[in-house]
């Protein structure tokens, strides 16, 4: 099972080679434009998201945008566990594990509250499985979170199928660009 999720990885950092910034930004403002339409995004007061990486879909003025008008939780890396925390701007943003950028603040404990969780994945499958890179965060806290889950991704990012465990947490939906 590693080795294939390792094999699946593999495939989709060649697969995200073959795209320019400027399609991936694109396609990231497509899909987010998408989300912000989802009646789960509308209806929700407290959203889950994450401050993207190079290779994800890029969520960065996603986050500036919402973060006025919803409560925006951000993860951030505390040990082997992920913490959620309130955004309240960039300028409350501090270089965490992996050199993602996380809000620094209080810990973020009333998980009934949360009404969405928007995740990010190496690869999802239309069965809601979810490929993350392999160090388990999400597939911990997941399960503490009574919330509508939403994976996004590019188009090469959705695949027939990922490989999974019983510990994999399983998405809601999955929301990517349409060619």
């Amino acid at each position: 099972m590693k080795e294939q999720k390792k094999q699946l990885r593999k495939q989709i950092r060649e697969k995200k080679s073959l795209h320019s910034d400027s399609t991936l930004t694109a396609w990231s403002d497509e899909t987010l434009r998408r989300l912000e339409a989802h009646p789960a995004f509308c209806r929700a007061k407290v959203v889950v998201a994450y401050y993207s990486l190079p290779d994800e879909v890029c969520t960065h003025q996603f986050v500036e945008r919402w973060a006025r008008q919803k409560t925006i939780l951000l993860p951030a890396i505390v040990g082997n566990e992920l913490e959620l925390r309130r955004y309240t701007g960039a300028h409350s943003l501090r270089t965490g594990a992996y050199g993602i950028p996380e809000p620094a603040g209080e810990t973020f404990q009333a998980y009934h509250e949360i009404d969405l969780i928007i995740i990010p994945g190496v690869a999802f499958d239309r069965a809601g499985r979810r490929l993350g890179r392999g160090k388990g965060y999400y597939d911990r806290i997941l399960p503490q979170l009574n919330a509508y889950k939403i994976g996004v991704c590019f188009p090469f990012q959705l695949v027939e199928e990922v490989p999974t465990e019983e510990f994999d947490a399983r998405m809601d939906e999955i929301i990517q660009y349409n060619f």
